[in-house]
């Protein structure tokens, strides 16, 4: 590892601070429930005041309810007799809603305190990308550069101030990658120590309890607990590991790598990948086995039946649950005027537009129309960059079988691949901002095609020199981007020719035909 620990630290948390900033100033701007915000605040009061998520007045999307919630009257719940009566369906997990309850708690039901959390998680991130950019390059510089791009990423911005899920799913989904690859580090120390002082077996070592997996496990059931799509890279990121444990052994010359893989590493492989996240995404359904306001809770048969049947009956419900919201997902088609298909995401197509008033005045903006408007897009050029860097990591895998590129390719492709199946065979509704989980392996392809443009440490000068100026120079061009861009993503006030300047084609405006 180049330089040292201290400025691996100091580097990245500069880096934070940095987009933090970005985030943080005027998050209660726009003060208004933008977009699904509705539901996800409202559920997430709901989790703190019942434990369940219960149904506001009338339906869950709601304006009379929205309108309530932004003059402090919190008296936006059904009130019936049964309180089962009052029980919600809901279509995602509660962690996510859990994490943004902890900001209303912190700061009240107001625009702030329900983004709060988003904020949060959208800042460690970035700290947490710079950290793992620095580990896979072994260079403190490019993982600055990486939280640096990911500080300047306009759908990150955008998610991590709006109180949405997506965003605390792509921050599982990037902690639980981050802890494999301490675990890829860490256990193939523990093989090298054991290479140096132990007799050579066939298999090798068993490698013992193996806590930076566990923490994967932990993370990416977490990540199943704020929306199931985390399933997907659970699997992933499960099948990498295992791969990564053969390829260890393999490098250190073991005869029988594979056998020893399978017979001595899948165990607490199964356990930290498979049994931990398991455990990590039912217990994030504890407000709803412990109380009886869920939906599909049936608490009176359960307590009537008897500590045994409690657990049986509470189980059996909460798998028919389980097994209802999956009918919701694959039998959702309703129309969205923001709507596109996954193939169209890598170029920024068709972003949702996530707050636009049509009633501003003109004194405004001082112009005859005004627009103030969050748009819920990348950032164009590092989008497309990044569309690049992918394909160049594909040809360089397949020369080199890098271990990184590797990685990456199967993040991007877990994320955004499985996508197309709902497109095709379910014509699903989904929108652009799914692709929020994938977006820091945008960035960790970016970095990883810049380390090989400034080359390796016993390069030429003239050529180091070259490459540090043509990462600087795309860097700066990211940065002009962003700044362009940036008034639209934080709904500040433009004139409607300021507003239509920044949209990069019709489509952004145009809505999807039915």
């Amino acid at each position: 590892m180049q330089g040292t620990a201290l400025w691996g630290w100091l580097g990245p948390i500069a880096v934070a601070l940095f987009g933090g900033i970005l985030r943080f100033v005027r998050l209660s701007e726009p003060r208004a429930v933008v977009f699904d915000e509705t539901y996800y605040l409202k559920d997430a009061y709901s989790l703190l005041r019942f434990g369940v998520e219960r149904v506001t007045l009338g339906d869950a999307k709601n304006p009379v309810a929205d309108r309530r919630l932004m003059a402090g009257n919190l008296d936006i719940f059904k009130h019936c007799p049964n309180t089962t009566d009052c029980a919600s369906f809901v279509a995602h997990p509660p962690l996510g809603k859990w994490m943004i309850g902890l900001g209303e708690w912190l700061f009240g039901m107001n625009s702030y305190g329900w983004r709060f959390a988003a904020a949060v998680v959208g800042t460690l991130s970035i700290l947490v990308l710079a950290r793992v950019a620095r580990r896979m390059t072994r260079s403190t510089l490019l993982g600055c550069l990486g939280g640096l791009l990911l500080s300047l990423e306009g759908l990150h911005l955008v998610l991590s101030r709006t109180a949405l899920l997506d965003i605390f799913l792509m921050f599982w989904v990037l902690a639980g990658f981050a802890c494999l690859v301490v675990d890829r580090d860490w256990s193939r120390q523990r093989l090298a120590d054991w290479y140096d002082s132990s007799p050579l077996t066939p298999a090798g070592p068993r490698l013992g309890l193996r806590p930076w997996r566990l923490a994967a496990g932990v993370c990416l059931g977490a990540a199943c607990a704020v929306k199931w799509s985390g399933l997907f890279f659970l699997v992933a990121f499960a099948v990498m590991s295992l791969l990564w444990d053969m390829g260890a052994r393999r490098a250190v010359g073991l005869r029988r790598p594979y056998q020893g893989a399978l017979s001595l590493d899948a165990p607490s492989w199964l356990a930290a990948l498979g049994l931990a996240p398991a455990l990590t995404f039912v217990a994030s359904w504890t407000g709803w086995f412990v109380t009886a306001g869920g939906y599909g809770r049936n608490w009176e048969q359960a307590t009537s039946s008897g500590p045994m049947f409690f657990v049986v009956d509470s189980v059996r419900s909460w798998l028919k649950y389980q097994v209802q919201v999956l009918g919701y997902h694959t039998g959702l088609h309703d129309y969205h005027p923001y709507m596109s298909d996954p193939w169209t995401w890598p170029i920024l197509m068709r972003p949702v537009s996530f707050f636009y008033p049509t009633d501003l005045p003109p004194s405004a903006c001082g112009a005859d129309k005004c627009s103030q408007a969050v748009v819920g897009a990348g950032t164009p050029v590092l989008w497309f960059a990044a569309a690049l860097a992918l394909l160049g990591l594909i040809a360089w895998y397949v020369a080199t079988r890098d271990w990184r590129a590797g990685a990456v390719l199967l993040a991007y492709a877990a994320g955004w691949l499985p996508w197309f199946y709902y497109a095709i065979a379910d014509k699903r509704t989904m929108y652009l901002f799914y692709m929020i989980p994938v977006v820091p392996f945008m960035v960790l392809a970016l970095v990883l095609v810049a380390g090989l443009a400034i080359g390796k440490e016993n390069a030429s000068p003239v050529r180091r020199a070259v490459g540090a100026a043509a990462v600087g120079a795309f860097t700066l061009i990211v940065l002009i981007n962003f700044w362009w861009l940036y008034p639209v993503l934080v709904a500040e006030t433009l004139t409607q020719a300021q507003w239509w300047a920044r949209m990069l084609t019709r489509s952004w405006v145009v809505p999807a035909p039915k």
